[in-house]
């Protein structure tokens, strides 16, 4: 008889079974606590960039955006990607096999060599600003004093990397411990920072004779700041907020072990934001702008659900690896699978269908003017339609990490390395910005396919029957959808360069109302199962609220 069924039973079921239950029955709540923080992190980034986009001109923006890009590309590397996806199945192991006291050991460590990479990649990062800036824009040498402009806001934003790198860490503990909530809302303070930044530092920037746009780099530093403070209550209460330890034991060299490829990987996927980054400054004003407003708007719907479910399936597929409940964990990942591609299919269909009527609702303010409208509407298109694609990938790539394969994404981050240099190459003289967005898109969908070919090998089943059928529901649900939004938009069509912000908000909104409520009508029509679990969800939630403890919510 094997281990799993030879395990305890309780009422004649395998714990793994159980176990495997538990875990998919939780996921929705614990991705639910991470997208409740991650809806008020996103709304206030969004709202951050509809005042950026009012207040400052494009050239003000373009140099913005890379700037801030820069800490960002390397917070990814060192930081939030590499650093979680290492310790979260590392820690989780440890918790399940030793106990707390020796996962409080092991952090501590972690923590000690963490503080020292990024205190160096800090001080190199600010000393070599001027190149970093090169790298990413060199375009801007044919635009006079955007340059100059851009090594100046790098330089005095980049140690924001060294807040996000500890919260990143303080992140990861609080997941292995299933504690989401303070890790989820944290992140909504760099929002608030830069939005009181940007309205009450321009003026006093301005009289001192400094570029206004300085404001959102002290606004980053101070928001990264707050994200760090914000969590260590939380750490202190779960008992990690012990000292550095400085010392490189086996734990660290561990972590260093399965963080290389994960660096690796997340390195060549980050090449594509550099290459980005480096193609668009060379495509005249405002195209970096377009791009990343773009960007925010796509990135709200899969932060909000698809990241939530992704940050909070990890503990679970980690703890079921280790647990060497592989049929489990294959369940568990079709589960959030299916749940993830429930929300991101209609997000991109509306977003394809109803680019340009939401952008101007939301972004056609100030100095963004309609003209802005359009050509960020383009990017939208492109990348909005690759929401379902990039909501695959990040559902499938924690399965690979709590199986401990790290190489594999690595290997298939190269592919998709190849495949958007050879799309953006091809496709940036004829469609301009835009297509730097299709190249993006388009090499997402390469990604998807190859991860989930090698899943399929790596666990033996995807458990395909089930998610082809809640794909088709989710689809034709979304088409239905997408077709009633067009015609309300045709309907509530406006002049929207004469007309005022109220009327020209109107067409986006009837549309997206029209969408909303026919993709529901017909997923319930047609008993998908995910609707049933989030209306069940929510339910449960309603009725249990005035009982609930803080503490139960995060569990």
């Amino acid at each position: 008889m094997d281990r799993e069924a030879s395990a305890d039973r309780p009422n004649g079921v395998p714990a793994a079974e159980v176990q495997g239950a538990r875990e998919r029955s939780r996921l929705l709540a614990r991705a639910g606590t991470v997208g409740a923080g991650t809806l008020v992190s996103r709304a206030l980034g969004l709202l951050r960039d509809v005042t950026l986009a009012a207040l400052f001109d494009r050239d003000a923006t373009d140099a913005w955006w890379v700037a801030f890009t820069i800490p960002n590309f390397l917070r990814q590397l060192l930081g939030e990607g590499a650093v979680s996806s290492a310790v979260v199945p590392l820690l989780s192991e440890k918790l399940s096999r030793e106990g707390d006291e020796a996962a409080r050991r092991f952090f501590a460590h972690v923590r000690g060599a963490s503080v020292v990479a990024l205190a160096a990649v800090t001080v190199l990062g600010v000393v070599f600003a001027r190149p970093l800036t090169e790298l990413f824009a060199g375009g801007y040498r044919d635009r006079p004093g955007e340059l100059e402009r851009t090594v100046t806001l790098t330089r005095v934003v980049f140690p924001y990397i060294a807040f996000m790198g500890t919260a990143a860490l303080g992140m990861a503990a609080l997941n292995a411990k299933r504690r989401f909530a303070v890790a989820a809302f944290a992140p909504g303070l760099l929002n608030v920072a830069m939005l009181v930044a940007a309205f009450s530092l321009r003026a006093p920037l301005r009289a001192l004779g400094c570029d206004p746009v300085l404001a959102l780099a002290v606004g980053a530093l101070a928001g990264g700041f707050l994200q760090v403070v914000a969590q260590w209550p939380a750490l202190r209460a779960i008992g990690f907020a012990d000292a550095p330890r400085f010392a490189v034991n086996d734990d660290v060299r561990r972590v260093l072990r399965r963080m290389a490829p994960l660096t690796l990987g997340i390195g060549i996927y980050s090449i594509d934001l550099v290459l980005s980054r480096r193609f668009l400054s060379g495509l005249g004003v405002g195209a970096q702008s377009y791009f990343s407003m773009a960007m925010r708007l796509c990135d709200f719907p899969q932060g909000v659900f698809v990241m939530a479910l992704s940050t909070a399936a990890l503990p679970s597929l980690s703890g079921l690896a280790a647990r060497g409940a592989r049929g489990e964990l294959a369940k568990t990942w079709a589960h959030g699978f299916g749940l993830a591609t429930f929300v991101a299919l209609p997000t991109s269909a509306l977003l394809v269908t109803l680019s340009e009527p939401i952008v101007v609702a939301i972004f056609q303010h100030g100095v963004f003017d309609a003209h802005a409208a359009h050509e960020t509407a383009r990017a939208v298109f492109w990348q909005g339609g690759a929401i379902w694609t990039v909501a695959a990938v990040r559902q499938t790539v924690p399965a690979f990490y709590a199986l401990g394969d790290s190489r594999t994404p690595v290997l298939v981050s190269a592919v998709d390395l190849c495949a958007f240099i050879a799309l953006a190459i091809a496709l940036r003289d004829p469609m301009g910005h835009a297509g730097i967005s299709a190249a993006v898109a388009g090499s997402s969908a390469v990604q998807m396919v190859l991860l989930l070919a090698c899943l399929r090998w790596r666990m033996g089943t995807l458990c395909a029957d089930a998610l082809l059928r809640s794909a088709w529901r989710t689809l034709a649900a979304s088409g239905t959808a997408a077709i009633a939004a067009w015609g309300a938009v045709r309907l509530a069509a406006s002049d929207t360069a004469a007309a005022g912000a109220i009327a020209r908000m109107w067409p986006g909104l009837a549309g997206s109302l029209a969408f909303g409520g026919v993709f529901f009508a017909v997923a319930w029509g047609v008993e998908a199962p995910e609707l049933d679990e989030i209306l069940a969800f929510v339910q449960r939630r309603r009725a249990h609220r005035p009982s609930q403890s803080g503490a139960e919510a995060t569990r």
